[in-house]
């Protein structure tokens, strides 16, 4: 974990537009993870250098700009993009037809899961804008509801952690499958609230 640990060294010193440029290289598809990212942010707030709620907020805000923007990107340029030299080292042609075919088969449930899928979230972000089969209100709607699940996870996690670096780092490891089953049992919640509310609809039409 010496990337946590030197990002939590940077973030400390410089303050919530660290914490904003990283998440900002993060969407642009750079190698640097999100998931460590927002945790060194919940680090400092945990440590007393910032504030926990204003991290979380400034994260929100940090990712969905950045993930905005790559699909902006995709929606304004098409498939013309594909020949930018960085974007075809991220969006290789046969990746770009693999996801085309999985958008036009999931569609909209393919943008809320790429937020779990670290290394092919840009890729799919790119794909959806470059296709026009999304609207970027839609876009918007889904991927704020999806960040409304993984980074206050991953920002919390890093601020409840702070003090203790052995049970951070194992819950870091975790952390993937635990955001998992988060998803799993938030959307086996709302299916047995619509089930209820479409049975209660029928009884008091009967």
């Amino acid at each position: 974990m010496d990337l946590l640990q030197h990002l939590i060294t940077i973030f400390a010193e410089n303050g919530y537009i660290a914490v904003f440029i990283a998440l900002m290289i993060c969407g642009a598809g750079l190698p640097l993870p999100e998931d460590i990212t927002l945790v060194a942010g919940g680090v400092i707030a945990g440590l007393g250098y910032a504030n926990v709620h204003a991290m979380f907020a400034l994260a929100m805000f940090g990712v969905l700009l950045g993930d905005a923007g790559i699909f902006l990107l995709g929606h304004h340029y098409g498939a013309r993009i594909l020949q930018w030299r960085f974007v075809a080292r991220v969006l290789t042609p046969s990746r770009y037809a693999m996801v085309q075919e999985k958008f036009a088969r999931y569609g909209n449930r393919m943008l809320f899961f790429a937020r779990f899928l670290p290394g092919m979230r840009t890729t799919i972000y790119l794909t959806a804008g470059t296709t026009h089969r999304v609207s970027f209100l839609r876009f918007l709607l889904i991927d704020t509801l999806a960040a409304l699940i993984s980074v206050p996870f991953w920002v919390y996690l890093g601020y409840f952690g702070a003090d203790n670096h052995e049970w951070l780092v194992m819950w870091i490891q975790r952390g993937q499958s635990s955001l998992w089953a988060l998803v799993g049992v938030l959307s086996l919640t709302l299916l047995v609230l619509w089930w209820r509310h479409r049975r209660r609809a029928r009884c008091e039409q009967d």
